[in-house]
Protein backbone atom coordinates (compact mmCIF):
# COMPACT_ATOMS: atom_id res chain seq x y z
CA UNK A 1 0.00 0.00 0.00
CA UNK A 2 1.39 3.44 -0.83
CA UNK A 3 2.02 5.54 2.15
CA UNK A 4 0.57 8.34 -0.09
CA UNK A 5 -2.55 7.00 -0.09
CA UNK A 6 -2.82 6.12 3.42
CA UNK A 7 -1.95 9.56 4.52
CA UNK A 8 -4.70 11.19 1.87
CA UNK A 9 -7.59 8.37 2.69
CA UNK A 10 -6.97 8.96 6.44
CA UNK A 11 -6.54 12.76 6.21
CA UNK A 12 -10.10 12.63 4.50
CA UNK A 13 -11.96 10.48 6.98
CA UNK A 14 -10.43 12.67 9.71
CA UNK A 15 -11.97 15.78 7.76
CA UNK A 16 -15.14 14.24 6.95
CA UNK A 17 -15.96 12.48 10.44
CA UNK A 18 -15.50 15.96 12.35
CA UNK A 19 -17.33 17.52 9.45
CA UNK A 20 -20.73 14.88 9.80
CA UNK A 21 -20.20 16.05 13.42
CA UNK A 22 -20.59 19.60 12.97
CA UNK A 23 -23.06 19.55 10.11
CA UNK A 24 -25.36 17.45 12.66
CA UNK A 25 -25.35 19.60 15.19
CA UNK A 26 -26.93 22.25 13.08
CA UNK A 27 -28.93 20.69 10.97
CA UNK A 28 -31.27 19.10 14.06
CA UNK A 29 -31.75 22.94 14.79
CA UNK A 30 -33.10 23.40 10.75
CA UNK A 31 -37.02 23.83 10.36
CA UNK A 32 -39.13 20.84 9.90
CA UNK A 33 -40.68 21.76 6.91
CA UNK A 34 -37.35 21.56 4.98
CA UNK A 35 -37.31 17.63 5.01
CA UNK A 36 -36.06 17.03 1.65
CA UNK A 37 -35.81 20.03 0.38
CA UNK A 38 -33.34 22.23 -1.23
CA UNK A 39 -34.15 24.87 1.13
CA UNK A 40 -32.78 23.20 3.85
CA UNK A 41 -29.25 23.76 2.12
CA UNK A 42 -30.21 27.43 1.95
CA UNK A 43 -31.07 27.20 5.96
CA UNK A 44 -28.30 25.23 6.97
CA UNK A 45 -26.26 28.25 5.37
CA UNK A 46 -26.91 31.03 7.89
CA UNK A 47 -25.21 28.77 10.66
CA UNK A 48 -21.00 28.80 10.62
CA UNK A 49 -21.27 25.82 12.63
CA UNK A 50 -22.68 23.84 9.58
CA UNK A 51 -20.51 26.01 7.02
CA UNK A 52 -17.94 24.80 8.89
CA UNK A 53 -18.61 21.44 9.27
CA UNK A 54 -19.38 21.61 5.12
CA UNK A 55 -15.63 22.86 4.77
CA UNK A 56 -14.64 20.41 6.10
CA UNK A 57 -16.33 17.32 4.15
CA UNK A 58 -15.56 19.26 0.76
CA UNK A 59 -11.98 19.18 2.39
CA UNK A 60 -12.73 15.72 2.99
CA UNK A 61 -14.05 14.82 -0.77
CA UNK A 62 -10.72 16.81 -2.08
CA UNK A 63 -8.35 14.58 -0.75
CA UNK A 64 -10.51 11.55 -0.81
CA UNK A 65 -10.31 12.11 -4.76
CA UNK A 66 -6.12 12.73 -4.68
CA UNK A 67 -6.64 9.22 -2.78
CA UNK A 68 -8.71 7.77 -5.83
CA UNK A 69 -6.50 9.40 -7.89
CA UNK A 70 -2.95 7.79 -6.77
CA UNK A 71 -5.36 4.21 -5.52
CA UNK A 72 -7.58 1.56 -6.16
CA UNK A 73 -11.22 2.49 -5.24
CA UNK A 74 -11.57 -0.87 -3.30
CA UNK A 75 -8.46 0.26 -1.06
CA UNK A 76 -9.13 3.61 -0.89
CA UNK A 77 -13.11 3.03 0.30
CA UNK A 78 -12.26 0.75 3.54
CA UNK A 79 -10.11 3.51 5.03
CA UNK A 80 -12.82 6.32 4.66
CA UNK A 81 -15.15 4.09 6.37
CA UNK A 82 -12.60 4.82 9.24
CA UNK A 83 -14.75 8.39 9.42
CA UNK A 84 -16.53 7.48 11.72
CA UNK A 85 -13.02 7.05 14.64
CA UNK A 86 -12.82 10.65 14.35
CA UNK A 87 -16.77 11.87 14.70
CA UNK A 88 -16.64 9.49 17.81
CA UNK A 89 -13.61 10.89 19.13
CA UNK A 90 -15.44 14.88 18.54
CA UNK A 91 -18.65 13.43 20.15
CA UNK A 92 -16.63 12.13 22.86
CA UNK A 93 -14.86 15.46 23.72
CA UNK A 94 -18.48 16.95 23.14
CA UNK A 95 -20.23 14.99 25.45
CA UNK A 96 -17.36 13.96 27.79
CA UNK A 97 -18.91 9.86 27.58
CA UNK A 98 -15.80 7.24 28.06
CA UNK A 99 -15.08 4.82 25.36
CA UNK A 100 -16.34 1.69 27.24
CA UNK A 101 -16.59 -2.16 26.31
CA UNK A 102 -18.52 -0.98 23.17
CA UNK A 103 -16.50 1.75 21.94
CA UNK A 104 -13.24 -0.44 22.04
CA UNK A 105 -15.24 -3.49 20.58
CA UNK A 106 -16.41 -1.00 17.66
CA UNK A 107 -13.01 0.47 17.11
CA UNK A 108 -11.33 -3.41 16.95
CA UNK A 109 -13.76 -4.47 14.43
CA UNK A 110 -13.73 -1.63 12.10
CA UNK A 111 -9.85 -1.05 12.52
CA UNK A 112 -9.17 -5.20 12.14
CA UNK A 113 -12.09 -5.50 9.51
CA UNK A 114 -10.16 -2.78 7.16
CA UNK A 115 -7.17 -4.46 7.65
CA UNK A 116 -8.55 -7.81 7.00
CA UNK A 117 -10.18 -6.63 3.49
CA UNK A 118 -6.97 -5.08 2.45
CA UNK A 119 -4.62 -7.91 3.44
CA UNK A 120 -6.81 -10.48 1.99
CA UNK A 121 -7.98 -8.46 -1.03
CA UNK A 122 -4.94 -7.29 -2.11
CA UNK A 123 -6.60 -4.76 -4.03
CA UNK A 124 -4.89 -3.71 -7.55
CA UNK A 125 -5.40 -1.93 -10.48
CA UNK A 126 -6.61 -3.56 -13.67
CA UNK A 127 -8.22 -2.72 -17.09
CA UNK A 128 -11.47 -0.53 -16.76
CA UNK A 129 -14.55 -1.85 -18.37
CA UNK A 130 -15.11 0.06 -21.96
CA UNK A 131 -18.51 -1.75 -22.09
CA UNK A 132 -20.83 1.46 -21.33
CA UNK A 133 -24.04 -0.73 -20.93
CA UNK A 134 -21.72 -2.18 -18.19
CA UNK A 135 -21.49 1.06 -16.30
CA UNK A 136 -24.93 2.01 -16.89
CA UNK A 137 -26.30 -1.24 -15.34
CA UNK A 138 -24.14 -1.01 -12.08
CA UNK A 139 -24.72 2.73 -11.23
CA UNK A 140 -28.22 2.06 -12.42
CA UNK A 141 -28.33 -0.52 -9.90
CA UNK A 142 -27.09 1.51 -7.08
CA UNK A 143 -28.73 4.96 -7.98
CA UNK A 144 -32.18 2.91 -7.76
CA UNK A 145 -31.64 1.29 -5.26
CA UNK A 146 -30.64 4.90 -3.30
CA UNK A 147 -34.53 5.94 -5.17
CA UNK A 148 -36.16 3.27 -3.76
CA UNK A 149 -34.91 3.91 -0.24
CA UNK A 150 -35.87 7.70 -0.35
CA UNK A 151 -39.25 6.90 -1.61
CA UNK A 152 -39.89 4.72 1.38
CA UNK A 153 -37.87 7.37 3.97
CA UNK A 154 -40.81 9.80 2.77
CA UNK A 155 -43.34 7.56 4.36
CA UNK A 156 -41.55 6.87 7.73
CA UNK A 157 -39.71 10.42 8.52
CA UNK A 158 -39.29 9.44 12.25
CA UNK A 159 -39.23 5.81 12.96
CA UNK A 160 -37.07 4.04 9.98
CA UNK A 161 -36.46 7.05 7.50
CA UNK A 162 -33.44 8.69 8.59
CA UNK A 163 -31.49 5.27 8.25
CA UNK A 164 -32.87 4.93 5.09
CA UNK A 165 -32.02 8.66 3.86
CA UNK A 166 -28.65 7.69 5.04
CA UNK A 167 -28.31 4.34 3.00
CA UNK A 168 -29.19 5.99 0.17
CA UNK A 169 -26.67 9.21 0.98
CA UNK A 170 -24.53 6.11 1.15
CA UNK A 171 -25.00 4.70 -2.14
CA UNK A 172 -24.98 8.17 -4.01
CA UNK A 173 -21.20 8.59 -2.39
CA UNK A 174 -19.98 4.87 -3.20
CA UNK A 175 -21.01 6.07 -7.41
CA UNK A 176 -19.55 9.59 -6.62
CA UNK A 177 -16.13 8.24 -5.84
CA UNK A 178 -16.03 6.13 -8.43
CA UNK A 179 -17.37 8.43 -10.82
CA UNK A 180 -14.17 11.00 -9.47
CA UNK A 181 -11.87 8.29 -10.39
CA UNK A 182 -13.17 8.12 -13.74
CA UNK A 183 -12.99 11.60 -13.71
CA UNK A 184 -9.46 12.42 -12.96
CA UNK A 185 -8.54 9.19 -15.28
CA UNK A 186 -10.00 11.66 -17.99
CA UNK A 187 -8.71 14.93 -16.84
CA UNK A 188 -5.17 12.95 -17.00
CA UNK A 189 -5.29 12.08 -20.59
CA UNK A 190 -6.50 15.10 -22.32
CA UNK A 191 -6.94 17.97 -19.48
CA UNK A 192 -10.62 19.73 -19.07
CA UNK A 193 -11.43 19.30 -22.66
CA UNK A 194 -12.05 15.59 -22.21
CA UNK A 195 -12.86 16.16 -18.80
CA UNK A 196 -15.72 18.24 -19.64
CA UNK A 197 -17.10 16.69 -22.69
CA UNK A 198 -17.49 13.15 -20.66
CA UNK A 199 -20.77 13.10 -17.99
CA UNK A 200 -18.88 12.08 -15.11
CA UNK A 201 -17.79 15.30 -13.67
CA UNK A 202 -21.86 16.60 -13.57
CA UNK A 203 -22.29 12.59 -12.37
CA UNK A 204 -20.10 13.66 -9.68
CA UNK A 205 -22.02 17.04 -8.93
CA UNK A 206 -25.04 15.49 -9.22
CA UNK A 207 -24.74 13.03 -6.17
CA UNK A 208 -23.03 15.36 -4.57
CA UNK A 209 -25.83 17.55 -4.10
CA UNK A 210 -28.38 14.96 -3.53
CA UNK A 211 -26.40 13.15 -1.20
CA UNK A 212 -25.97 16.52 0.86
CA UNK A 213 -29.62 17.08 0.82
CA UNK A 214 -30.39 13.37 2.60
CA UNK A 215 -27.59 13.44 4.78
CA UNK A 216 -28.93 16.69 5.66
CA UNK A 217 -32.37 15.42 6.14
CA UNK A 218 -31.49 12.69 8.09
CA UNK A 219 -29.31 14.66 10.36
CA UNK A 220 -32.56 17.21 10.81
CA UNK A 221 -34.88 14.23 12.00
CA UNK A 222 -32.86 11.70 14.11
CA UNK A 223 -29.86 11.46 16.15
CA UNK A 224 -26.45 10.93 14.80
CA UNK A 225 -25.96 7.44 15.61
CA UNK A 226 -28.95 6.61 14.00
CA UNK A 227 -27.97 8.04 10.80
CA UNK A 228 -23.99 7.86 10.37
CA UNK A 229 -23.68 4.00 10.83
CA UNK A 230 -25.89 3.43 7.71
CA UNK A 231 -24.25 6.28 5.58
CA UNK A 232 -20.50 5.31 6.53
CA UNK A 233 -21.72 1.08 5.69
CA UNK A 234 -23.19 1.59 2.19
CA UNK A 235 -20.39 4.44 1.07
CA UNK A 236 -17.85 1.82 0.54
CA UNK A 237 -19.92 -1.26 -0.32
CA UNK A 238 -21.14 0.56 -3.44
CA UNK A 239 -17.52 1.96 -4.00
CA UNK A 240 -16.25 -0.98 -4.02
CA UNK A 241 -19.31 -2.88 -6.06
CA UNK A 242 -17.86 -0.11 -8.85
CA UNK A 243 -14.86 -0.41 -8.49
CA UNK A 244 -14.79 -4.62 -9.32
CA UNK A 245 -18.03 -3.74 -11.33
CA UNK A 246 -16.67 -1.54 -14.13
CA UNK A 247 -13.27 0.28 -13.10
CA UNK A 248 -10.97 -2.22 -13.39
CA UNK A 249 -10.50 -2.91 -9.72
CA UNK A 250 -8.84 -6.45 -9.02
CA UNK A 251 -9.02 -8.68 -5.56
CA UNK A 252 -7.72 -12.26 -5.20
CA UNK A 253 -10.99 -14.82 -5.59
CA UNK A 254 -9.37 -18.18 -3.80
CA UNK A 255 -11.73 -19.39 -1.34
CA UNK A 256 -9.53 -17.88 1.42
CA UNK A 257 -8.94 -14.79 0.16
CA UNK A 258 -12.98 -14.26 -0.71
CA UNK A 259 -13.75 -15.77 3.20
CA UNK A 260 -11.40 -13.22 4.63
CA UNK A 261 -12.91 -10.62 2.37
CA UNK A 262 -16.22 -11.06 3.69
CA UNK A 263 -14.88 -11.26 6.97
CA UNK A 264 -13.88 -8.17 6.87
CA UNK A 265 -16.15 -6.20 5.35
CA UNK A 266 -18.52 -7.88 7.72
CA UNK A 267 -16.21 -6.84 10.69
CA UNK A 268 -16.27 -3.45 9.25
CA UNK A 269 -19.87 -3.12 9.01
CA UNK A 270 -20.18 -4.34 12.78
CA UNK A 271 -17.51 -2.05 14.09
CA UNK A 272 -19.49 0.86 12.43
CA UNK A 273 -22.67 0.21 13.77
CA UNK A 274 -20.87 -0.28 17.76
CA UNK A 275 -19.79 2.84 17.15
CA UNK A 276 -22.62 4.39 15.99
CA UNK A 277 -24.62 3.59 18.64
CA UNK A 278 -22.30 4.06 20.96
CA UNK A 279 -23.76 6.84 23.73
CA UNK A 280 -20.90 9.32 23.22
CA UNK A 281 -22.63 10.19 19.78
CA UNK A 282 -25.05 13.67 19.68
CA UNK A 283 -28.09 12.14 20.85
CA UNK A 284 -30.34 15.13 19.01
CA UNK A 285 -31.32 16.99 22.10
CA UNK A 286 -32.62 19.66 19.69
CA UNK A 287 -35.35 16.88 18.49
CA UNK A 288 -36.51 16.62 22.31
CA UNK A 289 -37.12 20.74 22.69
CA UNK A 290 -39.17 20.71 19.96
CA UNK A 291 -42.69 20.84 20.50
CA UNK A 292 -44.53 17.91 20.54
CA UNK A 293 -47.26 18.74 17.71
CA UNK A 294 -44.40 19.53 15.34
CA UNK A 295 -43.39 15.84 16.08
CA UNK A 296 -47.12 14.64 15.24
CA UNK A 297 -47.32 16.85 12.40
CA UNK A 298 -44.80 15.25 10.91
Amino acid sequence: MSVLVLLLAVSAACCLGFGFVLQQNAAQKAPLSDFLSFRLLLDLMRMPRWLGGLGLMVAGMVLGAAALGKGEISLVEPLLATNLLFALALSRHQTGQPLGRQGWAGLLLLAGGVSAFIMAGEPRGGTAVSDPLRHWLIIGAVVGSALLLTTYAKRSRLSGGPVLLALAAGLLYGVQDALTRVSGTRFSDGGLPELFTGWQPYGVVACGVTGLVLVQSAFETAPLRMSLPALTAAEPLAGILCGVGFLGDRLRTDTGALAWEAAGLAAVVGGIVLLGLHPAMPCGAGEARRPAGALQRR
